[in-house]
C-alpha cells in the first residue's frame, strides 16, 4: 500500500469510530473542484461537455480547464467556452479565488496550481517540450482538496494528466476519462485508462449527468441515508473483509478502519448505492467490483523521488554509511515493502548506483521491491514509465538511468539499474521477510495499518536488518513504542538505525510471529532428524576441519591472473599492489615470487600441464621464506570446454635450508677439481636460461602494456563517440519533444481558428442571404474601380458573371438607357466622399435608384466604393398613377362645381356620368340618370340628327358647339347650347362621348334649334 495524507471522512450510512475530525482550514472549499485537462482536440470535447450541462440547475461545483496552449498566441478559449455554458467563465489571474458555478481557464504560457482555495500562476520552469501543466495542476488539486478533488482527462496526445490523476485517486478523489472512440486524439485518455484507476469512461456529453449524481451522493446533496447502528455497520464491514479475503487472499480487517471506510464510501458513490448493506450485496453479485475495491484500497501517492526532502536526508545520512568500511565485491541489500509500481525502489537504486560510482569501487547492489498488487508488480518489473516522469526526475538522471522510447511516449529504466532490482508479490503481514538487509524503506505501508499490525511489523523489520542497518519510514509513521530497538538518525524524515539485539518481550512476540526461516547446519542433530542426515553433517564437519588444518594455501585464478577464490592464509605470498585496487595475482605476488609465478602461469596456459617451481625464496615481513609453487589447470566436468579456463595456484612452505656463503661454494668447487668444468657449464646454462626468461617476460610485459594502452585509447575514443552520440540523441529528443509540444499547441490554435472561420462563414452566409433576400443589387469596387464582389440582383442591371471579379467596372456592358457616365460618378464619389444618387432606366423598362457611397472599414478607412441598385419600378408606376388620380380628382371637382350640365355616354347611349348641374337642369337624379339611355333626353324629331352626330364623333371628328333641345323630367323641353367631345383610349379608339350642355337664354330661344343644328352640321 502507498502512503497518503489522511482526509476528512464524509457522512454516509457507515458509522465511523470516534476520531477527531479535520477542521476546515483557511481556504478549504465546501464544494468540489473539477479539474479538466485536454490538449489537441480538446475544444470539441469542451463544447460537448458544457453543452450537456443542465440549464435548469446550478452544478454546485467549480470547473478549472487546463489545456496545452501556444505560449506566444493569445487564447480565445474563454470566449469559446462562454458560448456553451451559462456559467461565468474567467481567464485565470494570479491569486484568483475559486467560486462555485464558475469556469476558470488557464492563460497561455503559465503553469497553474491550486492552493487554499485560490489559483496561483507560475512561470513555466520546464522547457517547452517538457511542460506538463495538467499533471502539475492535478497534483496540487489533490494535495489541497483531497477527496473533493475531481479530475477529467479529455482528448489529447501524450500522457499528461496520468500522474496527476494517480495523485487525485490516491487522495480519495474521483477520476473520469473520455471514451477513446469519441476523441480526436486518444493518447491522454488511453494513458489514463491503462492505469486501471479511472472510475468512469464516458463521452463528454454523458459526463455532466454522471458527475452530478456522484457529487450529490458523495458530498451529501442528494437524499440522505439513515445511518445504521454501529453494530450493523461493523458487521457489514466484516462481510466486505470476508469477500476481499475470499477473492484476493488478503485480510484487511486489521487495517485502519477509517481508511477502509472512506474507500468503501467512494465506491458506493461511484455506483450510486446509498446503503452499506446494499453495497455488500453488490460485491457478492459482482466479482469485478471486488477487484476494483481491492485496487482502490491499494491506491496511494507514489512517484520518483517523492518527497525530495526525505530523499535528500536518505542520500546524505544513510547511503554513505551503507558503503563505509565495506570490502570490495561485498553486497548491499535493500528492501522496499509496498513498492507499488516501483518508482521508490528505482529511486533508491539510483541513489545507491550514484554513490557507488562516486566511490569508484565495485559493490553488489540488491534492491527487493514487494507489494500486494500483482498488476503493480508487473508494471515495476517492466520498468517502463510515462514521459511525464520528467517532472520528478532531473534531466541528468533521465539521461544516465533512463532510455526514452523512439516515439517519445515512455521512459525505460536502464539495464544497469534494472538488474539491481528484484520485484515479487508479497504480503508483508503473512509472508516471510527478507533478511540480512542494510536498509528497509517502508513509507507506504504502516500508514494504512492499525496498531496491532504495526506492533508486529516493527520487530519484524528489526529482525530483517543487519546490525547497524537503517529503517526509513518517512514523515507519516514512527517506530512508536519500539524505541529500544531503533535509534533515531533523522527525526523529520523518520530515519532510524537498528540497535544491537536485546532480549525482551518484543523479541518473544516477533518469534511467535515469524516462521522458521533458516537451518543451522553446524548445530547438533535436532529431534526427528535421521541417522543418515547426522552422518552427512559429521562428514562435512571433518572435511572442513582437515582443509583448515592441513591443506596448503592457494588461489583459483583465470588465465590472466584474476583471482576468483582464495583458500587458506595467502597473505604470506600475496599483498595488495599500490595504485588502483585490483585482485590480480600477478600484481599481488610478493618479491621473489612474481617472476616465477608469471612464467608458470604462462606455461600452464600454453601447454595445459602442471608447472612446479620448488625452492623459491619469497620476501616476507623482514625475512625470506622458502616456497614451492605449483600451477595446474582446473577442469570443471563434462562441459569443461564450454566453461572459462581456470588455474589453481598452490603455495607450499618448505623447510628452511642453511645457506652456504659464496666463498664456501668457491672453495668446494676448487676442491672438486675435476668437476669444475661441469659446474661452469651448469652455471652458464642457468644464466642463459635466466636471461632468456627475463627477455621473454620483458617482451611479454611490453606487449601487454602496449595492448593495454591501445585498448585504453580505443576505449576512450569509443567513450568519446558514445558521449557525442548521446549528446546528439539528447538534442534530437529535446527537438522532438519541442516539436510534439508545438504540434499540440498548433492543433489547439488551429481548432480555435477553425471555430473562428466557422463563425465567419456563418456570418458570410447570413450576409449573402440578407443581400439576396432584399433584392438590392450591389457592386463593391476598390480604388482602381476593380470589381471586388457583387450580389446576384445586380446582374439585372449590369451584365456580370463570377469571372468578372477583378475587372474594371467600366469594362462591363450595362443595360442602362441614357446613362453612360458611371465611372466618372464613382471617381467623383471617391474624390469628394459625398454620396451620389441617380434614377436610371434599363432596356427592359425597369427603373432603379442607383446610389454610390464610399466603402469604409471599421477603422474608418476608405477602401473603395459601394454601388447599389434599388428597384423603384413599382414606385414610379405608383407615382404616375397618383399623378393621374390627382388629375382626375381635379377634373371631378371641376365637373362637380360646373354650372353646365356635364354628361358622359357610351357608344350605345347609356349614361355613364351625370353631374349636379344636369340634375338641376333636367330634374333626374344621378341614380335615375345612370339607369337611363340618352335617347330618353332627345326629342323624337331630333333623334336622327343625334344619331348622325354620334357617328361623326365615333370617327373622332371635332364638332363645333351647337344648339339643340333636350327633354327634361316631366316632358319639359329645354333649349341647350351643347359641346360634344369624343373620348379616346390608348389604342386611339372612341369609347365614350362627353357633353357639356348650357341652357340658352330666352332672347335666343326665338331662333329655331333645328336651324341652328343644321348650321352647325353644315359648317
Amino acid at each position: 500500500m502507498k502512503a497518503r495524507k489522511a482526509s476528512k471522512p464524509k457522512e454516509s450510512g457507515v458509522v465511523l469510530p470516534a476520531e477527531p475530525e479535520l477542521s476546515e482550514v483557511a481556504g478549504r472549499q465546501s464544494f468540489p473542484i473539477v479539474g479538466i485537462g485536454a490538449s489537441a482536440g480538446g475544444l470539441a470535447a469542451f463544447e460537448a461537455f458544457f453543452s450537456a450541462m443542465p440549464a435548469d440547475a446550478e452544478p454546485g461545483m467549480a470547473f478549472v480547464l487546463v489545456q496545452h496552449l501556444a505560449p506566444d498566441h493569445k487564447s480565445i478559449l474563454t470566449d469559446l467556452v462562454k458560448r456553451y455554458t451559462r456559467m461565468q467563465v474567467f481567464e485565470v489571474q494570479d491569486g484568483m479565488v475559486v467560486k462555485p458555478n464558475c469556469a476558470y481557464i488557464i492563460p497561455p504560457n503559465r503553469d497553474m496550481a491550486f492552493l487554499d482555495g485560490a489559483l496561483q500562476l507560475l512561470e513555466p520552469a520546464a522547457p517547452r517540450g517538457m511542460r506538463l501543466p495538467i499533471d502539475f495542476f492535478f497534483r496540487s488539486l489533490a494535495q489541497d482538496q483531497h477527496e473533493r478533488a475531481i479530475c477529467i482527462v479529455l482528448s489529447g496526445t501524450g500522457s499528461d494528466g496520468t500522474l496527476g490523476m494517480r495523485a487525485v485517486k490516491g487522495e480519495g478523489g474521483m477520476v473520469m476519462a473520455q471514451n477513446p472512440e469519441s476523441t480526436e486524439y486518444d493518447g491522454m485518455p488511453r494513458s489514463a485508462i491503462a492505469t486501471g484507476l479511472v472510475d468512469y469512461v464516458l463521452p463528454p456529453a454523458e459526463m455532466p449527468a454522471r458527475l452530478r449524481t456522484y457529487v450529490d451522493q458523495a458530498f451529501g446533496r442528494g437524499p440522505r441515508a439513515i445511518p445504521p447502528p454501529a453494530a450493523e455497520a461493523e458487521g457489514a464491514l466484516k462481510k466486505i473483509f470476508v469477500l476481499l479475503r475470499a477473492q484476493t487472499g488478503h485480510d484487511f480487517s486489521l487495517y485502519k478502519q477509517n481508511t477502509i471506510t472512506r474507500r468503501v464510501e467512494r465506491r458506493m458513490a461511484v455506483h450510486q448505492i446509498p446503503q452499506l448493506d446494499g453495497y455488500v450485496r453488490y460485491l457478492q453479485q459482482d466479482a469485478v467490483e471486488v477487484g476494483a475495491l481491492f485496487r482502490d484500497l491499494l491506491i496511494g501517492v507514489t512517484s520518483f523521488f517523492r518527497d525530495p526532502e526525505a530523499f535528500a536526508a536518505l542520500e546524505q545520512e544513510v547511503i554513505p554509511r551503507l558503503f563505509a568500511g565495506r570490502a570490495g565485491d561485498s553486497v548491499v541489500r535493500v528492501w522496499v515493502p509496498g513498492c507499488s509500481t516501483g518508482e521508490e525502489a528505482y529511486s533508491i537504486a539510483i541513489l545507491l548506483r550514484e554513490h557507488m560510482e562516486g566511490l569508484k569501487k565495485s559493490f553488489k547492489l540488491q534492491v527487493f521491491g514487494t507489494d500486494l498488487d500483482r498488476a503493480a508488480i508487473e508494471h515495476a518489473r517492466a520498468g517502463s514509465y510515462l514521459a511525464s516522469i520528467a517532472a520528478d526526475v532531473s534531466p541528468e538522471r533521465l539521461a544516465r538511468f533512463f532510455i526514452q522510447e523512439p516515439d517519445g511516449s515512455d521512459y525505460s529504466i536502464h539495464k544497469g539499474v534494472r538488474d539491481m532490482l528484484v520485484f515479487s508479490e508479497q504480503d508483508v503481514i503473512k509472508d516471510p521477510p527478507f533478511s540480512k538487509l542494510d536498509l528497509i524503506s517502508c513509507r507506504n505501508v504502516l500508514i494504512y495499518m492499525g496498531p496491532e499490525l504495526q506492533k508486529k511489523l516493527i520487530p519484524l523489520f528489526h529482525y530483517a536488518l543487519n546490525p547497524g542497518g537503517f529503517l526509513f519510514l518517512g514523515t507519516s509513521e514512527s517506530v512508536g513504542e519500539y524505541a529500544d530497538l531503533f535509534a533515531t538518525l533523522e527525526r523529520k524524515s523518520r530515519v532510524y538505525q537498528r540497535k544491537e539485539d536485546v532480549a525482551g518481550p518484543s523479541r518473544l512476540e516477533m518469534g511467535r510471529f515469524l516462521p522458521p526461516l533458516t537451518h543451522d547446519r553446524d548445530a547438533l542433530r535436532p529431534a526427528g532428524r535421521t541417522l543418515s542426515d547426522s552422518r552427512h553433517l559429521l562428514r562435512e564437519l571433518i572435511e572442513r576441519v582437515l582443509l583448515q588444518q592441513y591443506a596448503p594455501a592457494g588461489a583459483l585464478v583465470t588465465e590472466r591472473g584474476e583471482i576468483l577464490y582464495l583458500h587458506g592464509r595467502t597473505g604470506l605470498y600475496l599483498e595488495p599492489a599500490p595504485g588502483e585496487a585490483g585482485m590480480n595475482i600477478l600484481k599481488m605476488a610478493r618479491d621473489g615470487l612474481r617472476r616465477d609465478l608469471t612464467t608458470a602461469l604462462h606455461k600452464a596456459t600454453v601447454h595445459k600441464d602442471p608447472v612446479r617451481h620448488p625452492g623459491l625464496r619469497v620476501k616476507t615481513n623482514g625475512g625470506f621464506s622458502t616456497v614451492s609453487l605449483t600451477v595446474s589447470q582446473v577442469t570443471t566436468g563434462r562441459d569443461a570446454a564450454a566453461q572459462p579456463t581456470l588455474f589453481l595456484v598452490i603455495f607450499e612452505e618448505e623447510p628452511a635450508v642453511d645457506t652456504v656463503p659464496p666463498v664456501a661454494v668457491a672453495d668446494s668447487i676448487e676442491a672438486a677439481g675435476e668437476n669444475a668444468s661441469d659446474v661452469d657449464e651448469r652455471i652458464t646454462a642457468l644464466k642463459h636460461e635466466l636471461r632468456v626468461r627475463e627477455e621473454y617476460l620483458q617482451t611479454t610485459n611490453e606487449e601487454l602494456e602496449t595492448s593495454n594502452e591501445e585498448l585504453k585509447s580505443s576505449n576512450e575514443e569509443m567513450q568519446s563517440v558514445n558521449e557525442e552520440l548521446q549528446s546528439t540523441n539528447e538534442e534530437l529528443e529535446t527537438s522532438r519533444e519541442e516539436l510534439q509540444s508545438l504540434n499540440e499547441e498548433l492543433a489547439t490554435v488551429n481548432a480555435e481558428l477553425q471555430l473562428r472561420v466557422a463563425d465567419l462563414s456563418r456570418a458570410n452566409n447570413d450576409m449573402n442571404n440578407l443581400l439576396a433576400g432584399t433584392g438590392i443589387g450591389t457592386i463593391f469596387v476598390d480604388h482602381q474601380l476593380r470589381i471586388l464582389r457583387f450580389t446576384p440582383a445586380v446582374t439585372q442591371v449590369i451584365n456580370l458573371i463570377q469571372t468578372d471579379v477583378g475587372r474594371p467596372v467600366g469594362h462591363i456592358v450595362s443595360n442602362l438607357v441614357g446613362y453612360d457616365h458611371l465611372v466618372q460618378d464613382v471617381q467623383a464619389v471617391l474624390e469628394d466622399l459625398a454620396p451620389k444618387e441617380v434614377d436610371v432606366l434599363t432596356h427592359s423598362g425597369a427603373w432603379y435608384s442607383m446610389r454610390i457611397r464610399p466603402y469604409r472599414t471599421l477603422e474608418n478607412v476608405i477602401e473603395g466604393a459601394v454601388i447599389s441598385f434599388v428597384d423603384i419600378t413599382e414606385v414610379r408606376r405608383a407615382r404616375e398613377a397618383l399623378q393621374k388620380s390627382e388629375a382626375l380628382a381635379r377634373l371631378a371637382a371641376v365637373t362637380r362645381d360646373s354650372h353646365d350640365a356635364i354628361t358622359v355616354q357610351d357608344m350605345e347611349g347609356r349614361i355613364l356620368a351625370w353631374n349636379p348641374s344636369a340634375e338641376r337642369m333636367y330634374g333626374w337624379t344621378e341614380a335615375e340618370a345612370l339607369a337611363m339611355n340618352i335617347r330618353a333626353l332627345v326629342p323624337e324629331e331630333l333623334r336622327g340628327e343625334a344619331l348622325e352626330t354620334l357617328r361623326r364623333l365615333g370617327r373622332a371628328e371635332v364638332l363645333q358647339p351647337y344648339s339643340t333641345q333636350r327633354v327634361a323630367k316631366g316632358g319639359r323641353v329645354v333649349a341647350v347650347w351643347m359641346t360634344a367631345t369624343a373620348l379616346v383610349n390608348q389604342a386611339r379608339e372612341v369609347y365614350a362621348i362627353a357633353t357639356t350642355e348650357r341652357p340658352i337664354a330666352l332672347h335666343h330661344q326665338e331662333e329655331s334649334p333645328i336651324a341652328s343644328w343644321k348650321e352647325v352640321h353644315h359648317d
